[in-house]
């Protein structure tokens, strides 16, 4: 047990070396899947499955460690530093994917247009250009997919956001019960929050699917195209993330984990619920609504 006055420094660990190397080889091949690399696939899958290999193997470190009851008050308020830290990590990620929607739907598109200088810009390069958001007309057919339509808000988009925003109130619900003591309601709402998330992923791989084979909207589509997948996309692996981080909590509360007042992994997790939850509305209203 530590000592309430002993910051515990634990043992060399080899998992931050072994994240690195698994996210870089991740990284590698979906750069070499975009370019169309026939081996792609298979770096990317030897990195995915060391990604899982390395999140089972620190996640049983870190909770072994917390069970023995080496993490004092000290500890936790470092862990709450440190997620706290991430989490604003986390928002400038997204932050800056959603200045580059901004820039390109309210700078660059007028300007090419002729907004504000009265100079037609696109003149001599595009001249079948139109400034309007989403871009309905691309510069060249050879590289760009011209897309049919776009997604409407008020149809799954509307549909998933209702699920998400049940889902934040499923794990308050969740979080409650937990400080109540009431183990069997914990587990029940945190069950149907980790549901929610799976089924909030099934929607929008069912969205991507009818965007790419019938409204031929794709990554290839341009400005519009890009910013949409690269938005929701990344959002979307967040909340796959998020329901992942969230069905170990709840594997860990049915071991009974967790007591009323030593539960900081579940808030961890709750907190990053919630910021995928805060994430999503921008989305809804930006990408899909406006």
């Amino acid at each position: 047990m530590a000592s309430k006055d002993i910051y515990f420094v634990p043992e060399l660990s080899k998992w931050p070396i072994v994240a690195s190397l698994v996210l870089f080889t991740s990284f590698i091949g979906g750069a070499m899947m975009l370019n169309q690399s026939p081996n792609g696939k298979y770096v990317l899958l030897l990195g995915i499955l060391g990604i899982i290999y390395m999140f089972f193997g620190w996640f049983s470190n870190v909770i072994s460690e917390s069970l023995a009851g080496y993490y004092n008050k000290q500890v936790d308020v470092s862990f709450r530093m440190g997620m706290g830290w991430f989490i604003l990590s986390e928002v400038m990620f997204f932050a800056a994917f959603f200045g580059a929607l901004f820039y390109a739907r309210v700078l660059s598109v007028p300007w090419l247009g002729g907004e504000g200088h009265g100079v037609v810009t696109h003149e001599f390069l595009w001249p079948a250009f139109k400034a309007s958001w989403p871009m309905a007309v691309m510069p060249n057919p050879a590289n760009f997919t011209q897309h049919k339509e776009t997604i409407p808000a008020f149809g799954v988009p509307a549909l998933n956001t209702l699920i998400l925003l049940t889902s934040g109130a499923t794990v308050t619900l969740a979080h409650w019960a937990l400080k109540k003591g009431q183990r069997l309601q914990l587990s029940a709402w945190l069950a149907a929050t980790v549901a929610l998330g799976a089924v909030f992923v099934y929607f929008q791989a069912g969205e991507y699917h009818h965007a790419y084979s019938e409204l031929s909207l794709k990554l290839s589509s341009g400005i519009y195209g890009s910013t949409f997948f690269m938005l929701t996309g990344f959002h979307g692996f967040h909340v796959t993330m998020g329901a992942v981080m969230l069905a170990v909590i709840l594997f860990r509360s049915i071991k009974g984990h967790f007591t009323k007042s030593d539960h900081f992994a579940f808030e961890a997790v709750a907190w990053y619920w919630h910021f995928v939850d805060v994430v999503w509305l921008g989305l809804f209203i930006f990408v899909y609504w406006l």
